[in-house]
């Protein structure tokens, strides 16, 4: 279905430290052999290139480094290696962090303010995640989030240049997309601003491209909640990425 990019060929995760990967990682444990097999080969091919920079007193052994490409590699087992394009650091901050944002209005007003994150995704940058929310996750994997998991979308939605809730897709599957997800997008808006109370996280309702990330994490991690709530993005979602490991 899509396109994988041939390379320079990573050296193999060893069968003893995929062992410890999967053990930690429960969606990776989840899978079978195959898509195990292809998971562990997008997770080499992550350690092989990207730089993983753990910040302040943050170390991280080659286990955890191993669950952290993993992780940001399962939207990738159908889509491929192509979605590692575009980018080549991983920050790792040892918990949310804080960030400076800046706004100037229609009046030309600066307004600043900051902002506590668990994950970012910059453009052309680097993938920015919280390791204590990455374990959180793990601890607890079908409550409905997974940070590496959104982060990720937000790379593969951007590959086609425009960030807005659609990633590259042939011509009439865009299309379907493109009208699905944004049919559920305007309705879960509308709930969410009239207060009323929703099943999935209501960050969603931000922009089309947090809706798309945010339901990305329900498929990996509360799919039966989205088939309910979503379906037509649900059955998207698992011709996007394949069945989710919980399904």
């Amino acid at each position: 279905m899509f396109r994988w990019l041939r390379g320079r060929i990573p050296q193999p995760i060893t069968p003893e430290l995929w062992r410890d990967v999967r053990a930690a990682l429960p969606w990776a444990a989840a899978l079978d052999s195959e898509r195990d097999a292809r998971l562990a080969s997008l997770a080499a091919r992550f350690l092989h290139e990207k730089t993983i920079t753990p910040i302040g007193e943050l170390e991280l052994d080659a286990c955890d480094r191993g669950v952290l490409a993993s992780a940001c590699c399962l939207p990738l087992l159908e889509f491929g290696e192509t979605g590692l394009r575009g980018w080549s650091q991983l920050i790792v901050y040892p918990e949310a962090f804080r960030v400076n944002r800046t706004h100037v209005d229609a009046a030309g007003v600066l307004h600043q303010w900051e902002d506590e994150l668990i994950g970012e995704a910059w453009d052309s940058g680097p993938l920015i995640l919280s390791w204590a929310d990455v374990l959180a996750d793990c601890e607890d994997p079908r409550a409905g989030f997974c940070v590496a998991v959104h982060e990720m979308a937000h790379k593969v939605d951007v590959l086609d240049g425009e960030l807005d809730g659609t990633p590259p897709l042939p011509g009439p599957w865009q299309r379907g997309w493109a009208r699905d997800f944004q049919s559920a997008y305007d309705a879960f808006v509308a709930d969410v601003d009239a207060g009323r109370e929703t099943a999935i996280d209501p960050y969603a309702a931000e922009a089309p491209e947090e809706f798309f990330a945010v339901a990305s994490e329900y498929h990996f991690s509360d799919p039966q909640l989205l088939r309910a709530e979503m379906p037509k993005v649900a059955a998207h979602l698992e011709r996007f990425y394949g069945p989710s490991p919980f399904a």
